[in-house]
């Protein structure tokens, strides 16, 4: 499917650490790590995708008024072999429920029944020659 894909991901910070869910491109044999969020969907402003893919994967509430917008990322990868072109709005915020805070795993599902792993990564295991962030761009942002 050759369409740019627009996105919402969020940041959700703790101490020098993110949240961030695990993926794996097995084309490239490759681990890699990206915050979550997901697809926005026709009529639904970047925010409210969101609080609604948070409440998908993780069950779990964004704690209100906590959504600051960040910026754009337009990101063109290569994911298991096949060419992507998003348009990803990043957001910051914070999660409702403080004990997630205190979780070094949060286990979710996304909206097609594939497991999601997520884990709080400090922000300075990232980088050249450290682990990868996606969608490329992103760590410049938060530093």
């Amino acid at each position: 499917m050759n369409q740019i894909r627009p996105l919402a991901i969020c940041v959700f910070r703790h101490g020098d650490c993110i949240l961030v869910a695990e993926g794996y491109d097995s084309v490239k044999q490759e681990h890699f790590y990206r915050p979550l969020g997901g697809g926005i969907e026709f009529g639904e402003n970047s925010a409210e995708t969101i609080c609604r893919e948070i409440r998908e994967e993780l069950n779990a509430e964004i704690d209100d008024g906590s959504l600051t917008y960040v910026g754009a990322i337009e990101n063109i990868f290569h994911f298991n072999g096949s060419m992507g072109h998003e348009i990803v709005m990043v957001y910051d915020g914070a999660l409702k429920e403080l004990s997630l805070y205190e979780q070094q795993v949060i286990a979710g599902k996304e909206a097609n029944g594939e497991e999601i792993r997520a884990v709080w990564k400090n922000i300075d295991e990232f980088g050249e020659g450290k682990s990868i962030l996606y969608p490329t761009g992103l760590l410049d942002i938060l530093r």
